[in-house]
């Protein structure tokens, strides 16, 4: 029986992209299984997020107080669809004393504390009902950070769902950095960015923290459903870069990195699994489909075409969610972690 892995990449408010082939994949679950109530967290074993890849698979196993998984498919996208023209928003004040956003972060991170606090309260990342890995980045010790569920309680290093999320979600020039603690009885400071910075594509994280699970010997062992959140691959001719100072190259470095990252972790990947026979990884990258490809477009206009561009991905991918599906349903098990460093 193999390990089923979700992983999910960044890029800000095209969540929506992911997170609508996950309410198709969820529908094809429940339809398959002849089981309505069943969630995206109750087929996967080890879910894997940067940024908003990290909030949408925390609320796929977010706990509810019966200890069943609290949201739906459809109520993670919602976060995006209800609340992401706020989080995106900038004010008249915000505008004029960040200069634009050339001398401070673009956003207030006031409304995204408030959402995380709404969907998540006093969720601890050792409650979420499954493993995790989600990705951020330390500043201040240079090193990357990784929030594991399955881990917290053995290491003492235990933190609110919501202050990981922050961190993992502070994308530079959008919010400010976050600076959070780790819970007693060994609080500890880190002040972290956007995981994107080290790893926007986070499923060659997952595959690393899998192998130390008992009954996983390899990517043989695995099942992994990598969803990123949307080409924008723009090109640069000779005659555009080759004057560019670090005013230039600010944005299309973030671009740069942000794409680049994903391409060459699905490189890895695929070689890895081109060594066993019948290797089950699955990496889709959803089409914009007219959809404004920057991170932060939270209009009205833009949210619906995500949307809709959601809905075509989906029913291009059908056959293969529905494929993904069965091999979920008839996979997984006991997995034990096993490491004890």
């Amino acid at each position: 029986m193999a390990m089923r892995i979700l992983s999910i990449d960044g890029g800000g408010i095209r969540g929506i992209l992911p997170g609508m082939l996950l309410v198709a994949l969820e529908k094809k679950l429940q339809d398959i299984s002849q089981n309505p109530a069943a969630r995206i967290a109750d087929n996967f074993d080890l879910v894997a997020g940067t940024s908003t890849g990290a909030i949408l698979c925390s609320a796929y196993v977010c706990p509810d107080a019966k200890g069943k998984p609290k949201f739906s498919a459809q109520e993670a996208v919602n976060f995006y669809l209800q609340d992401g023209d706020e989080i995106f928003d900038v004010g008249v004040w915000k505008t004029i004393s960040s200069l634009g956003g050339a001398s401070d972060e673009k956003y207030s991170a006031k409304e995204l504390e408030r959402v995380l606090k709404t969907a998540f309260g006093e969720t601890k990342i050792s409650e979420l009902l499954r493993p995790t890995c989600f990705v951020s980045y330390d500043v201040s010790s240079r090193l990357p950070v990784i929030f594991k569920q399955h881990s917290a309680l053995a290491k003492n290093r235990d933190f609110l769902v919501r202050d990981a999320l922050r961190g993992t979600s502070a994308a530079p020039t959008y919010f400010e950095a976050a600076r959070i603690y780790s819970l007693p009885p060994v609080p500890e400071k880190f002040v972290l960015v956007d995981g994107g910075v080290v790893a926007n594509d986070p499923a060659l994280c997952a595959y690393s923290e899998a192998i130390k699970f008992s009954n996983v010997a390899g990517i043989k062992d695995m099942i992994i459903v990598s969803l990123g959140t949307g080409k924008k691959l723009q090109g640069y001719s000779y005659s555009e870069v080759k004057d560019w100072g670090p005013f230039g190259w600010a944005k299309p470095a973030i671009d740069i990195a942000l794409e680049g990252g994903p391409q060459m972790t699905a490189y890895y990947l695929q070689q890895i699994a081109s060594t066993v026979k019948n290797s089950k990884y699955y990496r889709i990258q959803p089409e914009l489909y007219g959809a404004d490809p920057t991170l932060d477009n939270a209009s009205r206009e833009n949210l619906e075409l995500l949307r809709k561009a959601g809905l075509q991905n989906a029913a291009v991918y059908d056959k293969k969610l529905t494929e993904i599906a069965k091999l979920l349903i008839s996979n997984g098990g006991n997995f034990k972690y096993q490491d004890a460093n």
